[in-house]
């Protein structure tokens, strides 16, 4: 369906992407700033989220410059216009957001590879320092990829309010999902018993903000949908492309509400509940893990999608 569409698949992936890996950036850095120490479970969180964080975030910024064409006529530097000029617009915002968010990551995650010599500082202070840094650019990152969608009037899908706030969620999810299915392929055999209670332990708080999030996302997609539905006009029309009957409607609730969210999000809950409420040890199998984060990551693809091809096949109207 995305075929024919001014904005295709390399748009796509590039808002899945930077959300994702903002996500895990920014639930790295929350990890290690309530962790403190730099051991233990919080760390071995923030590790994985910092390392795998700048990853994705640098592959959606290569796919965008290229969607820019520039490339294709020879002006291979033509995308840093975007950073020498200073505006308020959207666009201008979010280029320094992402270059500002990439380059703090990127040295962040450097303070993680131990058996790398740290040229400058302590590493542990430039660590934490880096931390406090990475949380409100991260969010920024994540925040303005809805933004700039919604600033534009003329589609009434992206003209919401809400959409900044579903994508920002969304990020978080899908980056804690990314550390989950990382750590889930990381062989586990050969741990001692201290290690062992680690990695059992930060899967318990992993899924626990996981469900956290995914349930806050679904109250989100709630509101985007009645704030469109209670609308009228164009808006009211846009928003029928998602619900039942529409092009859309398949995609949207069985890849993003069922799969992406409502059954991860049970599933999550049926291992976590028994340690919230009778504080038993949180297991679960590596396989189910992977299947987990996977449905997540695979419901924040799809809800991309989504949006950005509704967005265009039900605009532009008029001003």
């Amino acid at each position: 369906m995305a075929e024919g569409l001014t904005w295709g698949l390399p748009v796509i992936l590039y808002l899945f992407l930077a959300g994702m890996g903002a996500g895990a950036t920014t639930v790295s850095a929350s990890m290690l700033l309530r962790g403190g120490g730099a051991h233990g479970v919080h760390h071995e969180i923030a590790r994985f989220g910092a390392i795998l964080g700048p990853i994705p975030v640098i592959i959606g910024t290569g796919l965008i410059i290229l969607e820019l064409g520039s490339f294709q006529n020879g002006n291979y530097f033509r995308f840093l216009n975007l950073l020498l000029v200073v505006n308020l617009s959207p666009m201008n915002i979010g280029t320094w957001l992402l270059f500002l968010f990439t380059s703090t990551s990127v040295v962040y995650a450097y303070t993680y590879l131990n058996f790398l010599p740290m040229p400058f500082g302590d590493r542990v202070k430039v660590r934490r320092a880096l931390a406090w840094a990475n949380i409100p650019l991260g969010l920024g990152v994540a925040i303005y990829t809805g933004v700039m969608l919604g600033a534009m009037p003329s589609r009434p899908f992206w003209n919401s309010p809400i959409l900044a706030f579903l994508f920002m969620l969304s990020a978080l999810s899908t980056g804690t999902a990314l550390i989950v299915f990382t750590r889930a392929l990381v062989p586990r055999r050969g741990l001692d018993e201290e290690q062992q209670e680690v990695v059992h332990k930060s899967g318990y708080v992993l899924a626990t903000s996981d469900a956290t999030f995914i349930g806050f996302e679904l109250i989100v997609v709630f509101l985007f949908l009645m704030f469109a539905y209670l609308s009228v006009g164009d808006v009211r029309y846009a928003i029928e492309t998602i619900l039942p009957g529409g092009p859309l409607a398949t995609l949207f609730w069985i890849g993003v509400v069922l799969v992406g969210l409502v059954i991860p999000g049970l599933l999550e809950l049926y291992f976590v509940i028994p340690g919230l409420l009778y504080h038993r040890k949180y297991t679960v199998s590596r396989y189910t893990e992977l299947v987990i984060a996977a449905a997540v990551i695979f419901g924040g693809l799809v809800l991309r999608y989504v949006v950005v091809v509704a967005g265009q096949i039900t605009g532009p109207v008029g001003l």
